[in-house]
């Protein structure tokens, strides 16, 4: 081989020539793609697989031994109350919402308040919009139910939805010199998010009759609202005259009253000592409160033959499937654990792809939206919920005691 000739390696050509080092071509975007791939790797390990949740006793032991007390003086617990009262209902009066905010509950100064307001014979109405059990026909129906609403010919009209209830009383409160305060805890909870409830609250807060103060603690709550329902002002009355024009508005007042206190009450529906406690406590909206439940939220037996004898026979069918199922895993986690374990529905809870797999075996459902409709008659009497597990799947139980799950699944059956 002469001086003049160049020895070129087969990996050197392959790549001059645009060709990678199989049988196939590869550009250079393809060997740079290649180059520069990092497999992911996702860790299996969960936090609730490492750590075991604490049990309620040792929650309530940890917290009584905790060190850390709040030794900042704040003045809205203190003497300067009473100056706060009086500038709030000086604002009230003159056609302002409050809306406080701040760290810490504020449920102990909204309460003091309301006291306060009630002492001067005033019709008062404390709303805990924090409890997921909550929505705001509630309120609605708490407000025509004060006595001299209830003799009003307004209130007496016809319609049972909730704009014809807000009609109602927007013109009752209009029409008379009546004035109502409503004591709103958490107004940026979900349930007071929903577009109908802060319509229907606008409307009343538009009223000059009507007062709201309330809380909040998102942070991004005054993104709740527009600028004009912020800043609108309610229309003036002259002479305690009727008011005639039905407006829209809150015309907010914001208060920085920070507290510090612990959020106790406002939690107290959740299971704060489990890491599934928030997802179980919400599985099922006012399950306690629905008729024919025990105390514990479970639907008695009688209540249940009810609602099977108004359902199709695919509706029972799925209701033996889900129950046969639920039967098994109660059993399996009694056998695990020696106790019981009907107290935790997400032990006894039958995944739901798994309820639909088998439905479409047994030709209960072909699809996931008839599936779901067989099953939200028995969601909305509270016989069936959904709760999510703690790998992030939807889960469905059926709430019954054990023995009369037992004996309701066998008499389907047959």
């Amino acid at each position: 081989m002469s001086s003049s000739e160049e020895s070129f390696s087969e990996g050197e050509l392959s790549d001059d020539l645009g060709y990678g080092y199989g049988t196939f071509a590869t550009t250079s975007f393809d060997q740079y793609f290649t180059r520069n791939h990092k497999s992911t790797r996702t860790s299996k390990n969960t936090f609730s697989s490492l750590l075991a949740p604490l049990t309620a006793g040792q929650y309530t032991s940890a917290i009584e031994q905790s060190t850390c007390k709040n030794e900042i003086q704040v003045p809205w617990l203190g003497t300067g109350r009473d100056l706060l009262f009086s500038r709030l209902l000086v604002q009230l009066e003159e056609g302002f919402s409050l809306l406080l905010y701040g760290a810490g509950s504020k449920r102990e100064v909204l309460n003091a308040l309301a006291k306060r307001i009630n002492r001067r014979r005033r019709d008062v109405i404390v709303v805990n919009a924090f409890n997921p059990g909550f929505a705001i026909k509630d309120l609605l129906a708490s407000i025509e139910s004060i006595p001299t609403l209830q003799e009003s010919e307004i209130t007496q009209a016809s319609g049972s939805g909730i704009e014809a209830q807000t009609r109602r009383i927007y013109r009752s409160f209009a029409s008379s010199e009546q004035k109502l305060y409503l004591v709103i805890h958490n107004i940026d909870a979900l349930a007071m998010r929903k577009p109908q409830a802060q319509s229907c609250l606008s409307v009343l807060a538009s009223n000059p009759r009507i007062h709201i103060v309330a809380s909040a603690d998102s942070i991004a709550f005054p993104h709740l609202w527009s600028l004009a329902d912020i800043f609108s002002h309610k229309p003036a009355v002259e002479n305690d005259g009727p008011v005639i024009a039905m407006s829209k508005g809150y015309s907010w007042l914001f208060h920085d009253v920070t507290t510090l206190l612990p959020y106790d009450f406002e939690t107290a529906h959740a299971d704060r000592s489990s890491i599934k406690g928030a997802s179980q406590a919400a599985s099922s909206r006012g399950q306690k409160d629905l008729p024919g439940t025990t105390a514990t939220g479970l639907m008695t037996e009688t209540a249940a033959r009810h609602i099977l004898a108004s359902v199709t026979q695919k509706a029972k069918k799925l209701f033996a499937l889900l129950g046969t199922r639920q039967l098994e895993n109660t059993a399996e986690a009694e056998a695990s654990s020696g106790g019981n374990a009907q107290q935790d529905p997400l032990q006894i809870a039958f995944d739901y792809s798994m309820l639909f797999n088998v439905a479409r075996e047994n030709f209960v459902a072909t699809n996931d939206t008839a599936m779901r409709a067989l099953m939200a008659e028995f969601k909305d009497h509270g016989l069936m919920a959904s709760v999510t597990q703690t790998a992030g799947g939807e889960a469905v139980w059926i709430s019954l005691r054990k023995d009369a799950l037992t004996k309701l699944v066998h008499e389907v059956s047959e």
